[in-house]
């Protein structure tokens, strides 16, 4: 992994998530990316004659001028190489367009066009559309323990496999790997697998990579607090999972269980479509 991409974003969470990152880089010997996108979107909605926006211009580009300024004084005394990027447009748009010889790229919790709600719009889009695996870090990550276990909420779909398969700089380095599958509470009606979960721990013995293959029981609060909770019990530092959608027009639907994971971001969450 020698290329990560990560949005610059001024929220309070954006330091936290650069010390991250350096972590990452340093760890994988990787060239850094930041990119930040000025998000000329947001006007246009409520703008039709574009006053607002152009009012609005001046105010963003001294908020990414600040930005940089602050964080190439951080990048100063860092031992990464890095390099900075501004874009204009939608934020996930601009990593998209950025993301094609990156292997990961890095993104916050909340949705940066929409006043930090989540679930991030934009985590999503990029997990149904880019190539490479997309981090979603939570607010109050300050740093990763790569040799933390790892849980990769396992289907058996092309989706779970693809995720495996992006995770495995992380699986090579974590103490435990998890294939976790979620069965209902009738085992008669357990779900059906493409590949089962012994495929998975195939796939990652030929890699040196040992795993151990768990059933969790759903949870009245559904799959994905199901997968936190086991997540949680067994000190993970990363879930692993696949990330499900399709299109509707020009409109990204996420899945259920991938917007309720973004919905909730307690444990750095690695997405791949």
């Amino acid at each position: 992994m020698k290329s990560i991409l990560f949005n610059a974003l001024k929220d309070p969470g954006h330091s936290r998530r650069l010390d991250v990152v350096l972590d990452l880089a340093r760890s994988f010997e990787s060239h850094l990316t930041l990119l930040t996108a000025m998000p000329y979107e947001m006007a246009g909605s409520n703008d039709p004659y574009g006053a607002a926006f152009a009012a609005m211009v001046p105010v963003w580009r001294e908020e990414v001028r600040k930005l940089r300024e602050e964080t190439e004084r951080d990048l100063a005394n860092e031992d990464v190489p890095w390099e900075w990027v501004d874009q204009t447009g939608p934020v996930a748009l601009a990593l998209l367009k950025s993301s094609s010889l990156v292997d990961l790229v890095v993104v916050g919790e909340r949705e940066p066009r929409a006043g930090g709600e989540a679930p991030s719009f934009t985590a999503g889009e990029l997990a149904l559309t880019a190539d490479c695996p997309i981090l979603v870090l939570p607010d109050e990550c300050d740093r990763m323990d790569l040799e933390r276990p790892v849980l990769i909420a396992w289907d058996g779909s092309a989706e779970a496999s693809h995720a495996l398969r992006a995770a495995l700089p992380f699986l090579k380095r974590a103490s435990s790997i998890y294939l976790a599958t979620i069965v209902s509470k009738d085992r008669a009606k357990k779900d059906k697998f493409d590949l089962p979960a012994v495929g998975g721990a195939d796939y990652l013995s030929r890699h040196g990579i040992r795993s151990e293959m768990v059933e969790i029981e759903r949870s009245g609060d559904g799959t994905a607090e199901a997968i936190r909770n086991a997540a949680a019990v067994r000190d993970a530092g990363l879930i692993v999972m696949g990330a499900y959608g399709r299109t509707r027009l020009s409109e990204w639907v996420f899945g259920g269980v991938t917007r309720s994971m973004l919905s909730d971001v307690r444990i750095p969450l690695l997405l791949k479509h």
